[in-house]
């Protein structure tokens, strides 16, 4: 059986990077030589497995438990992970670097560049002491998010596959494409997947498992201002790059990402371009309580109506809409789900961390779609950026938690 290691070793050297630009679905079709690449593999294996024009892979273990005549079925359980990786950070040509026995001290990744995972700034590297982390060079994302996630589905389906007289229900393993771009699951058919309940591997460090994500929308302010000779503009130029400003002015200054944590949710100011003439800007609106995000979307409707009394109406156009909500709502009453990851995590002689996401995942979307889909750890940590790393241990728990949850029972 190959080593977890090996397998996202070489997953990683696909180029997966999403487009949240395109229309086309998967947004690149790069990410086809993935998931092209994990079907064959399933294949080798004695799996059945699909990918859709639309990118979305699903395959199927079958059960191996012989049932007693008046014996209920074995529920059926999904593993999802997601094959691409984000477009904040370049996911070309990644050079992993293996750090066996890591000595719990700083990391240079990259000399020249002056590049270093730092203890002082990224405390929680010490708990990794002696173990094998894999990292980036400095010059890219790593892609741990979610190809740990793909890995450890992958070796347990293997290892599911290599031991017969390891019993299970019957398994189902789907990979999607575009989660970085919030479009994981849009052409995922949760009748075709045929689970009775799933789970995301896509969380971070050891332990975490997640039922409860944020209420998730998007507010779009288009101005159209009036650009006049600045000699003679006088009571008559709309600057609408200051109308701006004044705009993100009446948003709470303590209610951004950076002053927020836990529960607390915020308004992320994510694009602003534009000219005097015209200009645009993006805003995402999270927060975990349906009634705090109810009123955070209201407070654009105050904000627009301040912005017609004061410039006329037409001046600004605010578009908010929702993207996706809170998933506890729907796995909270089927609690089971959760503990069954509890009991499986536990069993690995891991301590459950249960916290609530700040973020989304397909999980939340397929929940809502009647797939509940809890979240559970995939090991890496520093998504999106130069200064990602994941622990190979983290991926051989995470592969024994899938096989504790996947276990007949």
């Amino acid at each position: 059986m190959e080593k977890v290691q090996d397998k996202f070793l070489r997953y990683v050297g696909v180029w997966t990077t999403s487009d949240p630009e395109a229309t086309q679905a998967p947004s690149t079709q790069r990410q086809f030589d993935l998931l092209n690449m994990l079907s064959d593999e399933l294949k080798a294996m004695g799996i059945k497995a699909k990918v859709s024009a639309k990118g979305v892979l699903m395959a199927t273990i079958p059960s191996n438990v012989k049932l007693k005549k008046g014996e209920k079925p074995l529920p059926a359980i999904g593993f999802i992970a997601h094959v691409d990786t984000a477009p904040d950070a370049e996911g070309k040509n990644i050079k992993p670097q293996i750090i066996p026995n890591y000595n719990g001290k700083d990391i240079v990744l990259n000399k020249a560049k002056k590049v270093k995972l730092s203890t002082a700034m990224f405390p929680e590297l010490k708990n990794f002491k002696g173990q094998t982390l894999i990292t980036t060079d400095g010059t890219t994302l790593l892609g741990a998010d979610d190809k740990a996630g793909v890995a450890e589905i992958m070796c347990a389906a293997e290892y599911m596959m290599e031991h017969p007289e390891f019993k299970h229900g019957a398994i189902k393993i789907a990979f999607t494409p575009d989660e970085e771009v919030g479009r994981g699951v849009e052409n995922f058919s949760v009748k075709d997947f045929g689970a009775d309940f799933a789970y995301t591997m896509d969380g971070g460090d050891v332990g975490e498992l997640e039922f409860e994500n944020f209420n998730a929308a998007s507010a779009k302010i288009e101005i159209q201002g009036c650009n006049i000779h600045p000699g003679y503009a006088k009571g008559k130029m709309i600057n609408s790059i200051v109308v701006a400003n004044e705009i993100l002015a009446l948003l709470p200054p303590k209610e951004r990402p950076e002053h927020t944590s836990k529960y607390q949710g915020f308004f992320h100011v994510v694009g602003i371009s534009g000219s005097v003439e015209t200009a645009s800007v993006n805003i995402i609106i999270r927060d975990h309580d349906t009634a705090k995000f109810n009123a955070r979307k209201k407070l654009f409707a105050t904000i627009q109506g301040k912005m017609d009394r004061k410039w006329g109406k037409g001046v600004v156009k605010i578009t908010v809409k929702d993207q996706y909500y809170n998933m506890r709502k729907i796995v909270e009453p089927k609690y089971y789900i959760v503990q069954r990851a509890i009991d499986a995590m536990k069993k690995a002689g891991i301590k459950p961390k249960i916290q609530p996401i700040r973020g989304g995942t397909d999980g939340a979307m397929l929940s809502f779609r009647g797939l509940p889909c809890p979240n559970i750890f995939a090991g890496g940590l520093n998504f999106h950026g130069k200064l990602e790393y994941v622990p190979v241990e983290s991926m051989e728990k995470a592969t024994q938690v899938i096989l504790n949850i996947a276990e007949a029972r």
